[in-house]
């Protein structure tokens, strides 16, 4: 078997930031995805700054705003999930202090945000954004809890 190390990767545009602890993290992931009975085969994070993430959005989505995450599925229907994640981490430290959260646990809710989407989540409607932020909790609990 792969290891998460290895099919779950993590990249740093943004200077000054740097992950601790990021194999338990990337370990975890692993786990969330088999306990949503998908198949993971490569996923990249890639942790950047808002002006790069805004070009993302702008390009790719035709979204003019900042936002926190962009997830990108790159596999075809039916076969293992690839994905990037694109993660502002200048979002992540604004929503933090605004939501009066730590960094690390906003920093992993944005994380496992990303893989739900993966998995099939979705956050357009108000029943699909309460879901969402169940499972965000439910794996937040987990993860803190070990």
């Amino acid at each position: 078997m792969e290891k998460a190390t290895d099919i779950i990767q993590f990249h740093y545009q943004a200077g000054g930031f740097h992950f601790s602890n990021r194999n338990a993290c990337k370990g975890f992931l692993q786990m969330l995805f088999k306990q949503e009975k998908k198949k993971l085969a490569n996923l990249n994070y890639i942790f950047c700054s808002d002006e790069y993430l805004l070009a993302i959005n702008r390009d790719f989505l035709q979204h003019d705003y900042y936002t926190d995450i962009v997830t990108f599925e790159l596999n075809d229907p039916g076969t293992p999930i690839s994905g990037e994640i694109y993660i502002s981490i200048d979002r992540i430290r604004d929503n933090a202090k605004n939501l009066e959260e730590s960094f690390t646990r906003e920093l992993h809710r944005v994380i496992f945000h990303g893989a739900l989407h993966l998995c099939g989540y979705r956050d357009k409607t108000q029943e699909e954004e309460k879901l969402m932020r169940k499972m965000e909790d439910k794996y937040l609990s987990a993860y803190f809890s070990k």
